[in-house]
C-alpha cells in the first residue's frame, strides 16, 4: 500500500517532531466544544466558526500533500462540508470525522429517520499520532466467517485504525488456502474438539470445528480494507505454534523424537512442544507457503509469529543437534534466530519487512526487521534503542481477550483485569524513551484479541468494545501522559454519542454496567494471572 512506504512512516515522524499540538485549541479554555461535538478519536483542534445549522449533503473533497499523510482539515458550513487531506487517507479519515458529526443515524446501512440534519459549523484539523494503528484479530483458534471479518474491517476504519493483523495459523488451525500444498486446509483447518474455558477437569464441546479463507476471500478482504485505507497484515506463525501444519504434513516436525504421523490439529489451548523442524525442507515448504501470501497480501509487512517456540524436542533431536553444529551456533536459541534471520532476508529480497513477536529478538535480529512488542515494554525498548521499528502491544495493556472488570458475570474471565479506563491511559512510547531520538522508532501500536475462548462474532464484540474505541484515541490523538488524560471527557463522549454510533453499527459491546445476561457464560471456567498486573510507570 502507498501509506506503508518507508516515505510515510518518516513523514510521520517528521509530522511528530514538530511538537505537540494545541490540545486547548480542540477543548476551548472552557473545555466546552468536545462534548458537545463528542469526536472519538479527539482531533487535534477544533475551531466554531459559525452555529449550528442544517447541512446541505454537498461534501467537496481535494487533496493536498502538504498537509502530511493522513491528515486533513474538515471545514462545515452552510454550504455542505469540504474535506482536504494530506492524500486519500486523509480524505478518508475527514470523511469519518463528518460521519460523527452527522449522527449515529449515518452509521446505519439505511437510513431510519427522515428530515434535515443540523451540524455545528466548524473547522477541524487533524492527522494521526501514529503510522501504524492495529488490531490484532486471531481467526486460527475459532475461525471468523469471511463477512465477520470484512464487518471488522468497517468497525476499524470507523474508528481511524489502519492496520488489521490477521493471525492466519496455529496449533488449533491453518486458515489460508496454500494450492501447493493443499492438505494444509483439507487437514490443518479442521480439529476434532474444543476445549470449553481453561479449567481443570477440562470441559469438551465435542462438536468439529474449522474452515478456512480461499485465496479469493483473502483477495477480497484485502481489496475491501484498501478501499477504507486499512492494510491486512498477513501472519504465518512459525517455527512454533505450527502442530495443524505438521498434522496436515508430518515431515514438518521433529519425527525422529516424536512420532509426528500421529498428531492431530490440537484440541487443546497453552504452548505447545510440537515445533518445526529446523531443516532446508521445511523453510523451502514455508517459502512455498509464502510466495503464495505475498500474492494474495500486497502490504510491506508480513508477520512470521516467533512466539513461544519451546525449544524440547530441539534439544532432542539429532537432527536438530546436527544443524546446530552445521551452522556453528552456540545452541537451540540461535537455531531459532537463524530460521528468522533467513526469512527477514527471504523476504527482504522480494520487497517486503519482516515483523514478528518480541522473542525474535533472541538470538539476534536481521537489519530492517521490525518488533511487536507483546511480553511487556523491555523487548521494545531494546529493539528500539537498537534502531529496529517498535509497534507497541504489552499484553498487560492492550490484549483485548483478558477480562473487562473483576466480578462472576464476566464470560469466561482470562489474564489480567483491562479496563475501558486502564487502556485508555496505556502509553505506546515507554518513560525510558521519551524525549530520545529512539522514540522515533516506536511507530505504531496495536490491541491484540486471542480467540481460545472467543468462539464467534458475538464474543469478540464483547471482548473488543468499547475498549477498542478508548485504544483507538490512543493511538491516533495527541492525548497527555497517562496519569493526565481526561478519562471523564472520555466517558461523557461514550455515553452521549458513541455507544448510540455502535449501536447504529450492530456492535455487541459490553455495557458499561456489566455483561447482559446472553453475554454470560455460566459454567464456563476462566482463569486469571496471580502475579500483579504491570502498568506504563512501571516500564522504566
Amino acid at each position: 500500500m502507498k501509506h506503508w512506504t518507508e516515505t510515510f512512516v518518516e513523514a510521520i515522524r517528521a509530522k511528530r517532531s514538530t511538537g505537540p499540538w494545541r490540545r486547548k485549541d480542540f477543548y476551548g479554555e472552557t473545555g466546552c466544544v468536545a462534548p458537545e461535538l463528542n469526536l472519538i478519536p479527539a482531533p487535534d483542534r477544533v475551531e466554531l466558526t459559525g452555529g449550528v445549522g442544517p447541512f446541505s449533503g454537498d461534501v467537496r473533497t481535494e487533496v493536498d500533500p502538504s498537509l502530511g499523510p493522513e491528515a486533513y482539515r474538515l471545514t462545515v458550513s452552510a454550504d455542505g462540508a469540504e474535506i482536504v487531506g494530506g492524500d486519500e487517507a486523509g480524505v478518508f479519515w475527514g470523511r469519518q470525522t463528518l460521519r460523527q458529526m452527522l449522527g449515529p443515524e449515518s452509521f446505519r446501512r439505511a437510513p431510519s429517520a427522515r428530515g434535515p440534519v443540523s451540524v455545528p459549523y466548524v473547522t477541524v484539523e487533524d492527522r494521526p499520532r501514529f503510522a501504524w494503528r492495529g488490531f490484532m484479530l486471531d481467526v486460527a483458534r475459532h475461525f471468523l466467517p469471511k463477512d465477520d471479518v470484512l464487518r471488522y474491517v468497517d468497525l476499524l476504519s470507523a474508528h481511524k485504525l489502519n492496520v488489521l493483523h490477521l493471525h492466519l495459523t496455529d496449533d488449533q488451525g491453518w486458515r489460508v488456502e496454500i494450492r501447493r500444498h493443499p492438505r494444509l486446509t483439507e487437514i490443518g483447518a479442521w480439529r476434532r474438539r474444543t476445549r470449553l474455558g481453561w479449567g481443570e477437569p477440562a470441559l469438551w464441546d465435542e462438536r468439529p470445528h474449522g474452515g478456512f479463507y480461499t485465496q479469493d476471500d483473502l483477495r477480497e478482504i484485502v481489496a475491501y480494507a484498501a478501499e477504507r485505507h486499512v492494510t491486512v497484515v498477513p501472519e504465518i506463525d512459525l517455527p512454533g505454534h505450527s502442530q495443524a501444519a505438521i498434522a496436515a504434513y508430518p515431515e514438518l516436525g521433529n519425527s525422529d523424537v516424536v512420532d509426528t504421523a500421529a498428531l492431530e490439529v490440537w484440541t487443546d489451548w497453552g504452548v505447545n512442544r510440537n515445533v518445526l523442524a529446523p531443516t532446508d525442507a521445511v523453510v523451502r515448504f514455508y517459502e512455498d507457503v509464502l510466495d503464495e501470501v505475498l500474492a494474495i497480501f500486497p502490504g510491506r509487512f508480513v508477520h512470521i509469529g516467533g512466539d513461544e517456540c519451546l525449544k524440547d524436542q530441539w534439544r532432542e533431536s539429532p537432527t536438530a543437534q546436527a544443524r546446530i553444529r552445521e551452522l556453528g551456533l552456540e545452541n537451540e536459541d540461535g537455531l531459532q534466530s537463524w530460521m528468522i534471520r533467513h526469512f527477514a532476508h527471504w523476504l527482504a529480497a522480494r520487497g517486503r519487512r519482516l515483523i514478528g513477536w518480541d522473542e525474535i529478538l533472541e538470538g539476534g535480529l536481521a537489519d530492517g526487521a521490525t518488533v511487536m512488542c507483546w511480553r511487556w515494554y523491555a523487548g521494545g525498548i531494546a529493539a528500539a534503542q537498537a534502531g529496529h521499528s517498535v509497534v507497541m502491544c504489552p499484553q498487560q495493556e492492550v490484549y483485548l481477550d483478558h477480562a473487562q472488570a473483576h466480578g462472576p458475570d464476566e464470560p469466561v474471565p482470562f489474564g489480567w483485569v483491562h479496563t475501558l479506563e486502564d487502556v485508555y491511559r496505556f502509553e505506546p512510547v515507554p518513560p525510558r524513551l521519551t524525549g530520545t531520538p529512539h522514540a522515533d522508532n516506536i511507530i505504531g501500536a496495536q490491541a491484540n484479541l486471542w480467540t481460545e475462548v472467543v468462539e464467534n462474532r458475538g464474543r469478540v464484540d464483547y471482548q473488543a468494545f468499547p475498549r477498542l474505541v478508548a485504544f483507538a484515541e490512543v493511538a491516533w490523538s495527541r492525548l497527555p501522559g497517562p496519569d493526565e488524560r481526561d478519562f471523564e471527557d472520555f466517558e461523557r463522549r461514550m455515553n452521549r454519542a458513541h455507544y448510540a454510533r455502535l449501536d447504529a453499527l450492530g456492535v455487541g459491546y459490553r455495557p458499561p454496567g456489566g455483561p447482559h445476561p446472553w453475554q454470560q457464560r455460566p459454567g464456563i471456567p476462566g482463569r486469571m494471572h496471580s502475579k500483579p498486573r504491570k502498568t506504563w510507570r512501571m516500564a522504566d
